[in-house]
């Protein structure tokens, strides 16, 4: 694609995270910590925010994408000791967990229709990135892993639970979360966790493939058309307690940092 970067933004908001471009309507927001297979640290969260509270109303396409050879392993587990540090009682936790909470349901919620296009695994967190966007599409050899009980930690980053539970059913995750067990990309295909797979050469297209015809339809047709559709998911998240996930969080690893 011959996407532009965004322009400059002010020096207080240098995104250090992700790269963006843009291509008319459509605005790529790539995750840009390759090196550290892309974790989601509170920093790519403030990025991430920067970038979805300040999108331009004209943005009808935004896909969001992964530099390097894997998509997100996850939620930057070496921030948790530090925020312990700065304040014992867990406040750090809550805030960063309330921002993954804000992230996803911008992506949820976004006036775009947006698009994951992953490669490589996805983890934890990164499964939750991917399943707040409205459509996933994945090479055949991504794999993805729920492994937060296995790390120690409940599924409670960004409403992924309930999310999961909503896209996949309730049996089905049941299995995934309670073994922490990975899976590939044609099980995640038909789990419903990815919509396509593709082989690795056909990634870009399969996401123009998407994107094009969305650009085509009337603004106005596919913004009430997605919000009719998050309005009629709703009621299978009826019991969604993902505004406690930070407590939740919080409270079992603090529980486990004096159990030490």
């Amino acid at each position: 694609m011959n996407a532009q970067p965004l322009a400059a933004l002010p020096a207080d908001r240098i995104l250090k995270t992700l790269r963006t471009y843009r291509q008319g309507p459509l605005l790529t927001v790539e995750l840009n910590l390759p090196e550290e297979g892309n974790a989601v640290s509170d920093t790519m969260l403030d990025d991430l925010l920067t970038v979805l509270d300040e999108q331009d109303p004209s943005v009808r396409v935004l896909v969001l994408a992964a530099a390097g050879e894997e998509f997100c392993l996850g939620g930057d587990r070496r921030e948790f000791p530090r925020h312990f540090e700065d304040d014992p009682t867990g406040g750090g936790i809550r805030v960063s967990g309330a921002k993954a909470l804000r992230v996803c349901e911008a992506l949820t919620t976004n006036l775009a229709v947006t698009i994951a296009r992953v490669q490589g695994r996805a983890v934890g967190a990164g499964v939750g990135l991917a399943l707040a966007c409205d459509l996933r599409v994945g090479v055949d050899t991504a794999t993805f892993r729920l492994p937060e009980v296995a790390l120690g930690v409940p599924p409670t980053w960004g409403g992924l639970l309930p999310r999961l539970i909503s896209e996949v059913g309730v049996a089905r995750v049941r299995e995934l979360i309670l073994t922490a067990r990975v899976f590939d990309a044609q099980e995640a295909l038909g789990l419903s966790v990815l919509h396509r797979v593709v082989p690795p050469e056909a990634l870009d297209a399969a996401v123009m493939a998407w994107a094009k015809p969305v650009l085509r339809r009337p603004a106005s047709a596919m913004r009430v058309t997605k919000a009719l559709l998050n309005s009629l998911a709703a009621p299978t998240r009826l019991a969604d307690v993902s505004v406690f996930d930070p407590e939740l969080l919080t409270a079992v690893l603090t529980e486990q940092r004096h159990a030490r």
